[in-house]
């Protein structure tokens, strides 16, 4: 069933949700066995954790490519368009691979679900680039997650470990630390800067499943920092750690300057928009709010615009930023319905709702005074909305 011209190549895909599907990593693998194992073609870095996920992964890729390393990257959700999440040597997949993908799968694998397809397009294209190692970030948990398929795992990276898809992976830290510890395997490095409870079950998972663990106080040279990565925050610095940690075992030393300098949008991004700077950030969860709120500081901004999806615990991550600015407008991310309840968050919180992003960012410019500061957080999908549509458009659009 190709794809012509005029079909909703995206609509397809997007459509393919996880929600009355197989979860975990056998569907994932029935796939990649279907396009041929290219997972064997290539050697991979997996990525777990709560949060941080994103900026360790553009923090590995820039040093590898530094290092000389033909290299891929797979990463998740995206901000603006679906090719942001499949990169070889630095550069995205063009939309007439996705398009192919598509028409492969529409015959071929029309039950699959988006994240597992996703990961299939990835590993297909790599195969097919000629990558010699590839970073995979994990979709949701460990041992629950899809890219637990993939063969020749080099090495595991856990970031942290916080209270989110509570649904999924389990109600407390220490049950969402042992899924995500999961993705140990027999003889593979596991690099990580979790701490606390968190730690200690990854401690006893990796000595059970005989993974040689590396944390910064058993490795201090291995994770040293040499200076603070262009990403604000601390930490930020702790996914350099984690970073570095990986390229220095697999011998990559010469690319830690280029991670240290690694970008990633939507991470206390900065913008200037009408004579106020604009804070943007994807902090979606209680844990990545409170690494925010420390980053921005009490009283860091002058306003808050805040959306969040329902499935969060949107009222737990808005707490933790109520120091951050004195004025607060709430909206929605632009996603479809479901939607979070602004009028019950603004009754428990205070501040004014407005559900359009776009009209809400532009009315919370309004209350930011000449020279201040907008936070814009709660969400990926709000900053990847106003990205799109107000802070970075289209060349077309914005012309």
């Amino acid at each position: 069933m190709p794809v012509g011209p005029t079909e909703d190549v995206y609509g397809w895909l997007f459509a393919q949700t996880r929600q009355g599907r197989e979860r975990g990593p056998a569907p994932a693998r029935r796939l990649l066995d279907s396009l041929g194992r290219p997972d064997a073609q290539f050697a991979s870095l997996r990525v777990v954790g709560t949060n941080g996920k994103g900026s360790v992964c553009a923090m590995l890729e820039a040093g590898l490519l530094a290092s000389g390393v033909r290299a891929g990257r797979f990463t998740s959700p995206h901000l603006t368009h679906f090719e942001e999440r499949i990169r070889v040597n630095g550069a995205e997949i063009s939309p007439a691979r996705t398009a192919e993908f598509v028409s492969w799968a529409r015959r071929y694998a029309p039950d699959a679900a988006f994240f597992d397809l996703s990961l299939g397009l990835a590993a297909q294209v790599f195969a097919e680039s000629g990558v010699n190692l590839a970073v995979m970030e994990a979709g949701v948990g460990g041992a629950s997650d899809a890219t637990q398929a993939l063969s020749g795992v080099r090495a595991v990276l856990l970031t942290n470990v916080a209270l989110d898809h509570t649904a999924t992976l389990g109600e407390t830290v220490a049950q969402i630390a042992a899924d995500k510890a999961r993705a140990a395997a027999p003889g593979v490095p596991f690099l990580t800067t979790a701490q606390g409870g968190a730690l200690e079950v990854v401690r006893a998972v990796c000595q059970e499943v005989g993974a040689p663990l590396y944390t910064p106080a058993s490795h201090p040279a291995l994770f040293d920092l040499p200076r603070p990565p262009r990403l604000e925050g601390v930490h930020q610095g702790r996914n350099a750690q984690l970073a570095l940690a990986a390229l220095r075992l697999l011998g990559h030393d010469s690319g830690i300057p280029a991670a240290l300098d690694a970008s990633w949008p939507a991470r206390l991004e900065r913008f200037t928009v009408a004579g106020r700077t604009v804070l943007l950030d994807g902090a979606h969860n209680p844990a990545a709010a409170s690494a925010l709120a420390l980053a921005v500081g009490p009283g860091g901004a002058d306003v808050l615009l805040f959306g969040s999806l329902p499935r969060k615990d949107s009222a737990a991550t808005l707490q933790e930023l109520l120091e951050v600015a004195p004025v607060r407008l709430l909206t929605h991310p632009g996603q479809e319905p479901p939607y979070a309840d602004l009028q019950a968050l603004a009754a428990r919180f205070g501040g004014e709702t407005e559900p359009d992003a776009e009209t809400a960012f532009r009315r919370a410019l309004k209350l930011t005074p000449s020279g201040g500061t907008l936070l814009v957080t709660g969400s990926l999908y709000l900053a990847g909305t106003l990205l799109k549509r107000v802070l970075r458009p289209p060349a077309s659009a914005a012309g």
